[in-house]
């Protein structure tokens, strides 16, 4: 997945009831701060449980794409393709279309 998104987004997919952090690579990261879930939960004071809970709760328990809002505590079902993801960002206001590929 080539998305660039904010270090409080997490994105998450949901499968044969089972949720898996989608980790990307780093674009910038001025504070940092590392991007495994471990570290993000502990800052944003969230725990497992209550994170599984809210993903499932925004997907309906459904396959697919969850966005994480990790500092807000808002979760978004996105649907089952990448495209899905980039969407709800925009949707979001977070991306753009790139211009290289327009």
């Amino acid at each position: 997945m080539d998305i660039c998104i904010p270090g409080y987004l997490r994105i998450f997919h949901y499968e044969r009831d089972r949720w898996q952090h989608v980790l990307g690579s780093s674009f910038y990261n001025l504070s940092g701060e590392p991007p495994d879930l471990e570290f993000a939960i502990r800052k944003y004071d969230i725990s497992r449980e209550k994170l599984a809970a809210e993903l499932f709760r925004a997907s309906d328990g459904k396959s697919g794409y969850c966005i994480g809002d990790l500092k807000q505590k808002r979760f978004y079902y996105c649907g089952v393709d990448v495209k899905s993801v980039r969407d709800k960002l925009r949707s979001l206001g977070i991306g753009r279309e790139d211009p290289m590929e327009a």
